[in-house]
């Protein structure tokens, strides 16, 4: 076979083959291009953080006697009259006498 032959006989064969892959819908495509742009979403600010205040200073050492602590208050029930001089009287638990009773003797009314 020629070449001339050969060229045609090629020819035709690639034209069947190109008519036939019309006729299927078979598509050949070559893509050059750019991709499409993706968004990627910023990341989450960071948590807030708590700072906490330094701590006091320790207190200064102090040299001396130790404080002075009270105690609660105490109750105090005193009778209604206390032994002794009231005034111009005196009251010795059972009876008033007056001043000059003391120099002579005591009342009759007066018991042991």
């Amino acid at each position: 076979m020629s070449r001339p032959v050969f060229a045609a006989l090629m020819l035709g064969a690639l034209s069947l083959v190109a008519a036939r892959s019309a006729m299927a819908r078979v598509d050949v495509d070559l893509n050059i291009g750019v991709p499409a742009p993706v968004y990627v979403a910023p990341p989450p600010p960071p948590a807030p953080v708590y700072v906490a205040p330094p701590p006091p200073p320790p207190p200064a050492v102090v040299y001396g006697p130790p404080p002075v602590v009270y105690g609660p208050p105490s109750v105090v029930v005193a009778p209604a009259f206390v032994i002794g001089w009231h005034g111009d009287r005196y009251w010795d638990g059972r009876l008033w006498w007056t001043r000059d009773a003391w120099y002579g003797h005591p009342p009759r009314h007066y018991r042991n």
